[in-house]
């Protein structure tokens, strides 16, 4: 089949490189535009353009390209950016979409269902239309959260889920789509207070931001990125956010520190951030700045 592909990230590029991989014709990929990625001055290529260019494929950062590159369907997934119903009139798109719609439609549905410690997660192929994720499904695929599972470790098996299940519906023919039913929830961006810890809350609580990636919290004035945590279901005597070692007291439980980053610092282990600390008795973290 004829496909122009929109994505971004590097899941989105695992899809192209198995649309390639199984024979089909992509006409035209388009990307967002290069943009400076991590500390150096100079601007990168998104994860998407740099597969297409090691595979001498087309590439745009113009939406509006696809209605004249001869693709028959457009596959979309992470792309960023809704798709206007101009383009949409001359050549359909499937999205594939890391939820189980209508739940978490929207920019952040993986960090989204691990906030809300849902259970279970899955993958809808879902034809796009105006509105936002609002689009009926033409297939979807379900499997649990893993109670220690990061966003970038569910994201990586969302994308290879959904890889199957684009590449076996392209075979077999996509069929009718069916209307999405049930409570519609959204999956907003997320901002820094997201990601900001609150140790009023109970230890599980937290170690989901933690597992989303980039959860911050203060110490002594200065910021403290936690990387990696653990649940310990007793607190002792820890009030929430009372440092004892590489514990913190929360509302429900301690919150052990496995990996943490100092402000201006590398990574290191919470035994060898307490060490260097040494956290005096009543000490807490999580106050302002």
């Amino acid at each position: 089949m004829k496909l122009a592909f929109l994505g971004t990230p590097e899941v989105a590029a695992g899809t192209l490189r198995a649309l390639v991989g199984a024979g089909h014709d992509v006409r035209l990929v388009v990307t967002r535009v290069d943009a400076r990625r991590g500390r150096g001055p100079g601007l990168s290529p998104s994860p998407v353009k740099e597969t297409a260019m090691e595979l001498s494929l087309a590439v745009s950062h113009r939406p509006a390209d696809v209605t004249a590159s001869g693709a028959e369907l457009g596959v979309v997934v992470a792309y960023g950016r809704l798709i206007r119903p101009e383009v949409l009139a001359v050549v359909p798109m499937l999205n594939v979409h890391f939820s189980l719609l209508p739940r978490w439609r929207g920019a952040a549905p993986v960090e989204r269902a691990i906030l809300a410690g849902d259970a279970e997660t899955g993958v809808c192929l879902m034809a796009i239309e105006e509105g936002l994720d609002t689009g009926p499904v033409y297939d979807r695929a379900t499997t649990l959260i893993g109670p220690d599972e990061t966003a970038d470790d569910l994201r990586r098996r969302l994308g290879e889920m959904g890889n199957e299940l684009l590449l076996a519906r392209l075979s077999a023919g996509l069929g009718e789509p069916q209307p999405q039913t049930g409570e519609a929830t959204y999956a907003a961006r997320l901002e820094p207070a997201d990601l900001r810890l609150d140790f009023a809350r109970a230890a599980e609580a937290c170690n989901r931001q933690v597992r989303v990636g980039r959860a911050w919290t203060t110490w002594r004035a200065k910021r403290l990125i936690v990387q990696r945590g653990r649940v310990l279901p007793v607190a002792g005597a820890l009030l929430p956010g009372e440092v004892q070692e590489d514990r913190v007291g929360t509302g429900e439980g301690a919150l052990e520190l496995v990996v943490v980053q100092p402000e201006g610092k590398a990574a290191m282990s919470g035994a060898d951030w307490a060490r260097g600390a040494r956290p005096q008795p009543g000490e807490r973290m999580g106050e302002q700045r």
